[in-house]
């Protein structure tokens, strides 16, 4: 008898929804402390999940939700960056 494969659960930092990975889109601190989106799901770096959804992102910047995620300032440039790159569609 053939398992069916375990679908890797992730909770979103705005909203606090635990979705499938694959819904979800990563932003990543990098080793050098630099934060993007992750497309892919593969960047070294510490990681942190949110919806597609706009709204997360302005949750979680209201709640300082990536901060206390990636123990770091985060400038308001990053979120306004995340907020077009979010809003363009870039990620699958």
């Amino acid at each position: 008898m053939i398992k069916p494969r375990k679908i890797p659960m992730r909770s979103c930092v705005g909203c606090f929804e635990s979705k499938p990975k694959k819904e979800l889109i990563r932003i990543v601190r990098s080793p050098e402390g630099e934060i993007s989106l992750d497309a892919v799901g593969k960047k070294p770096g510490r990681g942190a999940y949110i919806c597609r959804n706009p709204e997360c992102l302005k949750k979680a910047r209201k709640g300082k939700k990536l901060e206390k995620a990636f123990s770091c300032e985060i400038s308001p440039e990053i979120y306004d960056r995340l907020e077009v790159e979010l809003s363009k569609g870039e990620t699958p």
